[in-house]
């Protein structure tokens, strides 16, 4: 068995490819349109990995075999032991990350299941506070920010995906080299209001790190 080796935001790309070769195989007559499906699908899950072994690429290519509901549930369960899950996290290492708030509201985090995260994020509605928590590779990062509820749905900057989204507004903390001693700079996107729907939705790590590096000037 080869070692864990898929991402969150990964795994839901290949999930999403897993549910179009489906899609194409019940609504697609012409073969030669159904076969550029599933290599497509294929393709677009193999060229995440840029070094595969021979198993891992063979479990990700079964995805051009997949045929009926089951086949697709099964497919998926069968990649749930190569997910790597976001680092282990304590709440002393989260408070450490946001020094400045002594009475920080930590979220349950024994019910998480970090296999499914590429971020933590939650708020604090009595400080009107948003906070989220991400691992670049080598340390975790937190932000902190005032969240406004819009009561309203649309794209979310993270996961593009249609749903009920806040605007996050922080300050960043990274200043221009000649910038006057009362320089301010608020950066802010619409995202998820529930974390939970938008680690199940990404598929891309780009917009939230560009993000993360617009606030903290590093990522």
């Amino acid at each position: 068995m080869c070692q864990p080796f898929i991402r969150n935001y990964q795994y839901n790309v290949i999930r999403q490819q897993a549910e179009s070769v489906l899609r194409a195989t019940r609504s697609v007559g012409d073969p030669k349109i159904l076969d550029s499906v599933r290599y497509g699908a294929q393709l677009k899950a193999t060229e995440l990995f840029p070094d595969l072994t021979d198993k891992g690429k063979a479990l990700l290519e079964s995805v051009t075999e997949l045929r009926t509901a089951d086949e697709r549930h099964a497919y998926v369960q069968a990649l749930e032991p190569y997910l790597v899950p976001f680092p282990p996290i304590t709440g002393g290492q989260i408070r450490k990350l946001f020094p400045k708030n002594k009475k920080l509201k930590i979220p349950d985090l024994s019910g998480i299941d970090f296999r499914y995260i590429t971020y933590l994020s939650w708020t604090d509605i009595s400080t009107g506070k948003m906070f989220i928590v991400y691992h670049n590779g080598e340390q975790f990062l937190g932000l902190e920010g005032r969240f406004t509820a819009t009561n309203k749905k649309s794209y979310c900057f993270a996961c593009n995906r249609y749903e009920e989204l806040v605007l996050f507004s922080a300050v960043a903390k990274k200043r221009p080299a000649q910038a006057s001693s009362d320089y301010y700079k608020s950066v802010g996107h619409y995202v998820c209001a529930d974390g939970r729907a938008c680690n199940n939705n990404i598929t891309d790590i780009a917009s939230l790190e560009k993000f993360i590096h617009s606030v903290l000037g590093r990522v």
